[in-house]
């Protein structure tokens, strides 16, 4: 029998309200020791929580009963004055009772997914939704744990179980002559779940961009106005501003939310020759960050070190000193500042359009698998492959599609997914 645990659901710190959660087959007990009653089941109840004739804080109890929680089990919850004093003193008196003991990080989670609650994709949702910063990142770790993967494998997965039971067919009945050609219908299937998973692992990547957010780099030469127009964008003194070329030596970064995607602001060193080994050595930074960036804010004349590619903004400098022409700032005034923000929101929606559902690397791996496994089997049924060879392949895709919820070979990816969750979770 599992053990039961317990662990404060909310943020430490002062807060109006905390949430102490219990699961495991000793949840009512545990209710009933320190609330006296159990309560009806999804109805909260007003209640003194007392120790050994000690009250310990009033609190809201609710009880969920097996089948009818987050994780499965029975669970109770205790809702709290947030302050740290009595989530403390609660949390070790459930240690005191001998009836339950401290969750680890992620151990809610992890009894959800093994009690059939989530599966794997929605468990790496769930992680999504805790550490989104933006509406875009929300909208998609909503859409990955309401279930939508699990639910598109499972339609892919009746249609592989389909393919496979018609081409099994040809082995159970090869003695006998089997009235209708499966090959038509085998490959109908077939032809239409790989378009279906090369279009998915394709738009992985945009996803992932969702997910991770965007790195826009504003290059130029030295006092071109780059620190300064970070500091505008940022909306603090985030870099040293100075009227001496080469005050930035290092990259910095700055985090921020536009129109709901998650964008890193890199400030670099001015690109020019120089003699000073830390100001070449910042040039080197700034040209190898400005490589990897997935958005290159040109500032100024466009400098040799650096070239231009497509996509990237070409922007006039110090606007406030006359205009450039075309897409000008000042960072100094603001001038040209929201014109800039809507063409880099522009540009970055751009490209992720069309971004599917599935958002990590490891799905797209499990769907070039199964595409690979689909393709051997067309290749196949134009080269006379033998059905029990095919049938083969059909089950390779049908376990990779499996790899995508945990129904299979998982093992050693969920210390890593449990490690980012935090303990009340």
């Amino acid at each position: 029998m599992a053990d039961t645990i317990h662990a404060l659901a909310t943020a430490r710190g002062r807060a109006g309200l905390g949430v102490v959660r219990v699961s495991g087959p000793a949840a009512a007990a545990v209710c009933q020791a320190l609330a006296g009653v159990l309560p009806p089941a999804r109805r909260a109840v007003l209640r003194n929580i007392s120790w050994m004739g000690e009250v310990l804080d009033q609190a809201l109890v609710v009880f969920f009963e097996q089948g009818a929680s987050f994780t499965g089990e029975p669970v109770v919850e205790f809702h709290i004055h947030g302050s740290p004093a009595v989530a403390s003193a609660l949390l070790r008196v459930l240690g005191e009772t001998g009836l339950s003991r401290p969750a680890e990080a992620g151990e809610f989670t992890r009894r959800a997914l093994d009690n059939g609650v989530l599966d794997l994709a929605q468990v790496e949702g769930l992680a999504d939704l805790i550490d989104a910063e933006t509406e875009a990142q929300r909208r998609q770790a909503l859409r990955v744990l309401s279930g939508q993967i699990g639910a598109r494998v499972a339609d892919w997965r009746a249609r592989l179980i389909r393919a496979a039971a018609l081409i099994e067919a040809t082995i159970d009945f090869a003695d006998e002559d089997v009235p209708v050609d499966v090959t038509p219908e085998v490959r109908g299937l077939l032809q239409g779940l790989l378009d279906e998973l090369t279009a998915e692992s394709k738009a992985v990547e945009k996803a992932e961009r969702i997910r991770d957010g965007f790195e826009v780099a504003i290059i130029g030469a030295p006092n071109a106005g780059k620190s300064t127009l970070l500091n505008r964008l940022a909306g603090r003194e985030a870099a040293i501003t100075s009227e001496f070329a080469g005050t930035t030596r290092d990259v910095i970064e700055v985090r921020m939310d536009l129109d709901g995607l998650a964008v890193t602001l890199l400030d670099t060193a001015g690109l020019r020759d120089s003699a000073d080994p830390l100001e070449r050595e910042g040039i080197r930074r700034a040209v190898d960050r400005a490589e990897a960036a997935d958005l290159r804010l040109f500032l100024g004349p466009v400098t040799g070190q650096v070239a231009p590619r497509a996509g990237d903004l070409l922007v006039g400098a110090k606007a406030d000193l006359g205009s450039a022409g075309g897409l000008s700032v000042s960072g100094k005034t603001g001038a040209g500042i929201d014109a800039l923000l809507a063409e880099l929101s522009l540009r970055l929606s751009e490209k992720v359009a069309g971004a599917g559902i599935m958002i990590r690397d490891r799905h797209r791996l499990a769907l070039d698998q199964g595409a690979q496994a689909i393709r051997a089997v067309l290749v196949g049924l134009d080269s006379g492959l033998l059905p029990e060879l095919a049938a083969e392949d059909l089950r390779r895709a049908i376990r990779a599609l499996d790899a995508l919820v945990g129904r299979v070979d998982v093992e050693d990816l969920l210390g890593e997914i449990f490690a980012s969750f935090c303990i009340g979770k």
